[in-house]
């Protein structure tokens, strides 16, 4: 399946790909045609070089004022935001070895504590989501079954409403740079946990300072309260009837474990123990 799917990816992703190179040497051999001779050799390329290691590491000297200071409060937020949730956007990274620690550390402890903190929000919020649907079920006399897929369908589409198509319409709004279909793939690349990083609401769009870190902490709650929708929505999901069926279907063909063997031996056992006499042991051959 791997494989097919990087096929397709290669099909797809390839031509831009090479025409981006194309263009790109396009515009570096007019540049060195135009000024080539005012630069010593190789100076261009080291120039681009270091220009490229920065940018790695979220440090531009390009756009305005509101992007030259990448780790003031609000930038530190999101980063901090993006790597307890594994986001990870790729956007900053740490340069110094205290920093690249401090990253581990926080990880290695803030990682489960947020995994603690949202399963303790979804025990509180499960059963609060239920009362909807436990009210629409007595109300049109459905069965526990196709009430809860009637729930877990219209939940979904609410958070698909709420998380995913109107902050993409914003940021569409916002952004004047991104197509709508570039806000959707933002936004499911951030609600995944995917998080490619070629994609930043207000990242070189020349906004306001105070416009631009209003954005980072509008991307800090919806990175926190859209993970816990999801969240939401596929333990929804996954306490379907059927989605439970199609798992125990799946997985009825691994290995039996104890608790299977001990229930495939009893209903051996209450079988033997209902068969009459005459068929349980055979009868005995006369002696000669």
């Amino acid at each position: 399946m791997a494989g097919g799917l990087g096929q397709v990816l290669q099909a797809l992703e390839g031509p831009p790909a090479l025409r981006l190179q194309a263009n790109l040497r396009a515009e570096l051999a007019t540049f060195q045609a135009e000024f080539g001779a005012c630069l010593p050799a190789g100076a261009l390329e080291e120039l681009l070089g270091t220009a490229l290691v920065a940018q790695a590491h979220g440090v531009s000297s390009l756009g305005n004022g509101s992007e030259a200071r990448n780790w003031d409060l609000p930038s530190a937020l999101l980063f901090t935001a993006s790597l307890l949730t594994t986001t990870g956007y790729g956007h900053m990274a740490p340069l110094s070895a205290g920093g690249k620690a401090f990253c581990v550390a926080s990880a290695a402890l803030g990682l489960p504590a947020s995994l603690a903190f949202v399963a303790a929000l979804r025990h509180c919020l499960v059963p609060l989501l239920s009362r909807p649907g436990a009210w629409v079920a007595t109300r049109w006399k459905l069965t526990p079954p196709r009430a809860a897929l009637l729930q877990a369908v219209a939940l979904g589409l609410l958070v698909v409403g709420v998380f995913v198509l109107l902050p993409a319409l914003v940021l569409w709004g916002v952004q004047g740079n991104c197509s709508l279909l570039e806000a959707i793939y933002f936004c499911f690349s951030s609600l995944s946990t995917i998080g490619l990083g070629d994609l930043l609401p207000s990242h070189g769009s020349g906004l306001h300072p105070v416009l631009y870190h209003l954005c980072q902490f509008a991307l800090l709650g919806y990175l926190l309260l859209g993970l816990l929708a999801m969240l939401l929505t596929v333990e929804t999901f996954s306490e379907l009837p059927q989605v439970r069926a199609m798992v125990k279907f799946f997985g009825s063909s691994g290995p039996v474990n104890a608790e299977d063997e001990g229930a495939i031996l009893g209903q051996d056992e209450l079988a033997l123990s209902n068969m009459p006499p005459s068929a349980a042991a055979p009868a005995q051959a006369p002696a000669c």
